[in-house]
């Protein structure tokens, strides 16, 4: 991958990119499970905390991916796609 990227084989991931994880069905893995509805933007690598990510009662987490060269920024919001109410247990049903 590093080489890959100092080759400029892969492009640097550009600013604005979104997904939106807003289904009850969605599944983060066997780790995770299923988890709360959020919209995940990814920036060029950075530093989370200057997005106010991972501080307490922020409700943004995020990690940074050093291989990629990326940084994911999950905020969390307050419903799922059906309009129903985040129950707070992650969607679990």
């Amino acid at each position: 991958m590093k080489a890959a990227f100092e080759a400029k084989e892969f492009p640097a991931i550009e600013s604005g990119a979104i997904g939106y994880m807003l289904s009850k069905q969605g599944y983060l893995g066997d780790r995770a499970g299923h988890w709360h509805p959020h919209v995940m933007n990814f920036v060029p690598q950075s530093e989370p905390a200057r997005w106010g990510a991972n501080l307490p009662d922020s409700p943004i987490v995020a990690f940074s991916d050093p291989v990629d060269r990326v940084s994911v920024y999950l905020i969390l919001v307050h419903k799922w796609s059906d309009g129903s109410p985040d129950s707070g247990d992650g969607g679990s049903h």
